[in-house]
């Protein structure tokens, strides 16, 4: 089986890549050109027109020359991006999308069904636009569905949808069933999958280490800006500030890098139909956490502007922009819990529908049959869904909604994908049994890639948070000298002009450098506490915990640095 090889990046390549991307466009070329590349070639030309007419100073003239530039790049580069977008989807939903043709085959319907039913499935998004047109070739054109799969070969852009489509096409023509040939392609299409998830991870330590790098340059540069306007007297905090945002950008662009990067697995259902799944019991958590948040951001301000008996300065300034984010720590804490159970719940899945499947098959009864007895047996803590769904069952409800209301109980974006494939596949007339083994197998696959990547977000977890010690730590250190200095300078015995020619103290307002520092630690807190979830898939209300640690090592250090600089200088 072919797999998708690295692409090569030379000009000619490249070139040629967005010419194949025009060609494949389902918009003709003029059409698009007429409507989106000339526009924006216009829009450049005039922007500048406008500069040189206008004669615009030039922090205006060249973000607006770059911004006619950008327009167009991307009117020029879309096609390509569009064409790579649907390339990753199919990789990254393909295995889910191979279990589901493979369930389905298994059934009593039509062959042209099998792929009507696909196409129907929004998720799976290009892989379902490939699926309709598919369909539509046989059902207008009345094409057969191996000539169908050929011609969709010749069109996919997906080397990998490319080779399953031929290969199908070759086995329809051939008169083999369509479920012998996807029985046979489990194993490879499971080996792969595990091949791009474990290749997406290493880009992801590849991630890691160039963020470490970027960060800690970073810092020094912010070190360096604390420091350095007291030697050439410019305006330190316009320096400090300017770097503060550069140091902000730089964690932007690498929080969307590691979400192009990291690979498509979400943990969590998303909740379609009415049920109390694990997120209903998680927004009153969120309004007691904030709710006190924001009480207490009132309280410590009130406290800095002098309402209370208690003196502003009495407590370090990054403890008092610490204690108003640490009730988010409940919401955040509640939701990892969550996220841990819906994890378990995964785990005990395979067993549960391996083991059904298994005494259906044998017993050939319904499913509120089997689990009568199931119900009883030890499935962790998916003990209590099973219960649940085996009640419904018995109450004559719906059994696709029954198993619906199952998912969203268990929270599990996995349950709900391969719960759905084997009730649906139940109703069509499948083996139960082997329905049970094909899902039981391939979420046993996708859970070992899962143990993997838990492990390569631990360490990520490690370095961002050795980064941040690091960095307040080289912050506040630097500002302390900066005020060493200041200490130093007000009391020399010397005349203030050559003082002042030596070192230019006066430009420095040491609280509102404190106040930017501290507003850089709530960043960094931020930024690192997403980019972990994002690397592992989560929920973003469980970073809140990551954010609030963050945020109190952060003022700590910074409490601490300032206390033993401030002791060394003394002695």
């Amino acid at each position: 089986m072919s797999t998708e090889t690295q692409p090569d990046v030379s000009p000619r390549s490249a070139l040629a890549s967005l010419n194949a991307a025009y060609e494949t466009m389902e918009m003709p070329i003029s059409q698009y050109l007429l409507i989106a590349v000339i526009p924006s070639f216009v829009f450049f030309v005039l922007s500048v027109a406008a500069t040189v007419y206008f004669g615009l100073a030039l922090s205006i003239a060249a973000p607006l020359v770059l911004l006619g530039l950008f327009a167009v790049f991307v009117a020029v580069i879309y096609p390509k991006s569009a064409q790579d977008r649907k390339r990753k989807q199919i990789r990254q939903r393909f295995h889910l999308f191979l279990t589901h043709i493979t369930v389905l085959s298994m059934t009593n319907i039509n062959r042209v069904e099998i792929f009507r039913t696909l196409a129907e499935e929004d998720e799976y998004e290009a892989l379902a636009e490939e699926m309709g047109h598919l369909v539509g070739l046989v059902d207008t054109w009345n094409v057969s569905l191996d000539d169908a799969c050929r011609m969709r070969a010749k069109q996919s852009t997906s080397p990998l949808l490319t080779d399953f489509l031929e290969r199908l096409a070759y086995t329809v023509g051939g008169g083999q069933q369509i479920s012998e040939f996807l029985m046979d392609e489990q194993d490879s299409i499971i080996q792969q999958f595990t091949t791009r998830y474990e290749a997406d991870l290493a880009k992801l330590d590849v991630m890691k280490e160039l963020y470490m790098s970027m960060m800690l340059s970073t810092a020094f540069i912010l070190v360096f800006a604390i420091v350095i306007p007291i030697i050439i007297g410019i305006n330190p905090t316009l320096l400090i500030g300017g770097t503060i945002v550069m140091f902000a950008f730089v964690q932007v662009i690498f929080i969307y890098a590691v979400h192009v990067v990291a690979p498509y697995d979400p943990i969590w259902y998303i909740q379609e139909t009415a049920g109390e799944g694990p997120l209903t019991r998680i927004p009153r958590a969120l309004a007691l956490g904030f709710g006190s948040s924001v009480l207490l951001g009132v309280a410590v301000l009130v406290v800095l502007l002098g309402f209370t008996p208690l003196a502003p300065d009495r407590i370090p300034l990054a403890v008092l922009a610490a204690i108003p984010v640490t009730p988010l720590l409940y919401p955040g804490w509640k939701m990892r819990t969550e996220e841990n159970k819906v994890r378990d719940r995964d785990s005990e899945f395979p067993s549960f529908i391996r083991a059904l499947g298994a005494v259906e098959s044998v017993k050939q009864v319904s499913t509120g049959t089997v689990l009568s007895s199931l119900r009883k047996k030890d499935f962790g803590s998916l003990t209590e869904n099973v219960d649940a769904l085996y009640k419904r069952l018995n109450m004559r409800i719906d059994d696709v909604r029954s198993w619906r209301l199952f998912a969203a109980e268990t929270g599990s974006y996995l349950i709900q994908k391969f719960g759905d494939m084997y009730v649906i596949g139940r109703q069509m007339g499948g083996d139960p049994r082997l329905l049970g083994q094909v899902i039981s197998k391939n979420q046993n696959e996708v859970l070992k890639v899962r143990e993997k990547r838990v492990q390569a977000t631990t360490t990520l977890t490690g370095v961002l948070y050795g980064i941040t010690a690091a960095s307040v730590f080289s912050f506040f250190v630097g500002l302390e000298i900066v005020e060493v200095m200041m200490d130093v300078t007000d009391e020399m015995d010397l005349d203030q002009q050559v003082v002042g020619d030596l070192l230019s103290t006066a430009g420095y307002n040491i609280v509102a450098i404190e106040y930017l520092l501290i507003i850089t630690i709530l960043l960094n807190a931020m930024f690192s506490a997403l980019i972990i979830k994002i690397s592992d898939r989560g929920h973003l209300v469980a970073a809140l915990v990551h954010f609030v640690l963050m945020v109190w090592m952060g003022a700590l250090i910074a409490v601490s640095t300032q206390y033993v600089v401030s002791s060394l200088v003394s002695v």
